[in-house]
């Protein structure tokens, strides 16, 4: 029996990329996948439905099931929509991927307001809807898996990508708390920070050599290798596993750290400007290093 045999899943930004490969290894772990994709470009302009009908048309030929979505994530009754059609087309639902993403990549002080809005408007709000949607569900059923794509551009840093890594760290933040308002209901939420080549990936400009050597390390990761992690956490062996933030890096694995107290000062009389600076090496013994992905991953992909 096919670990996922008797599943429903939706996948968002299924179209291409990470998406697609995780659409097709899902089906061909026995899913029926809602593959949903706008069909948009890299920064979320366009629609183009055929995105997603050729990845429906692919799990087809291998002898799986899918349905195409062409609603955005990003509107919260249009995430009902997709919910709604899961329904509609296999009966149930059991399995929210929430990948959909774009990006508009700019140094802060030229960052607009538009552009930073669009970004949260996919990433963080469209899996706040997209749980929202199906959580009841889940509730109902008292089982059910959301997969949620975080990134170390906002649990680590980059530069250029506040709107981005906000979004990331909010992504964060929505699983852990899905995790524990649904873990009463049988219900997991994990995320996932990918280190792959895609065409999101494929928008890094690379002006000098340091970023030229980092997306040259990039093209050597699959897509392909996010999918294995997604299926099993979306399988009953990870119905133990919840809130917690994977890493794949090509073949490696990698299980995220989360915020905790490291160090702490306590003063009978209360704080002062002037104590505090007075007790401030002590705290800074313990800072974290202002440091982007490549200075904490420095070491070639293990592919």
């Amino acid at each position: 029996m096919k670990n996922l045999e008797n599943k429903v899943a939706i996948v968002t930004g299924a179209g291409r990329g990470i998406g697609r490969e995780i659409a097709l290894l899902l089906a061909k772990e026995g899913a029926k996948v809602v593959v949903n994709d706008l069909g948009g470009g890299p920064d979320g302009e366009g629609n183009d439905t055929k995105v997603a009908d050729e990845v429906v048309a692919e799990i087809k030929a291998a002898g799986g099931e899918a349905v195409g979505n062409y609603d955005s994530v990003a509107e919260y009754e249009s995430a009902g929509k997709i919910v709604q059609q899961a329904i509609d087309s296999f009966g149930q639902l059991d399995i929210v991927v929430n990948n959909a993403g774009i990006l508009r990549d700019r140094i802060l002080h030229r960052m607009t307001e538009a552009e930073f809005d669009a970004v949260i408007a996919v990433h963080l709000k469209g899996s706040f809807n997209m749980t929202r949607q199906a959580a009841p569900i889940f509730k109902e059923q008292k089982s059910g898996r959301f997969i949620n794509f975080t990134s170390t551009s906002g649990l680590i840093g980059n530069f250029g990508q506040a709107n981005y890594a906000a979004a990331k760290m909010g992504i964060w933040g929505l699983t852990k708390s899905t995790a524990l308002d649904m873990s009463r209901y049988h219900v997991t939420a994990n995320a996932i920070a990918p280190f792959a080549w895609s065409r999101l990936i494929g928008t890094i400009p690379t002006n000098d050599e340091s970023e030229q050597a980092r997306v040259e390390k990039m093209k050597q990761m699959s897509p392909a290798h996010i999918a294995p992690v997604v299926a099993f956490l979306a399988s009953e062996q990870a119905s133990d596993v919840t809130g917690q933030i994977f890493g794949v890096r090509g073949k490696e694995i990698v299980l995220f750290s989360q915020p905790r107290p490291v160090r702490s000062v306590y003063n009978a009389e209360g704080w002062s400007v002037e104590s505090i600076d007075k007790i401030k090496s002590s705290l800074q013994n313990s800072f974290t290093p202002l440091e982007v992905t490549k200075d904490v991953f420095p070491y070639e992909p293990l592919v």
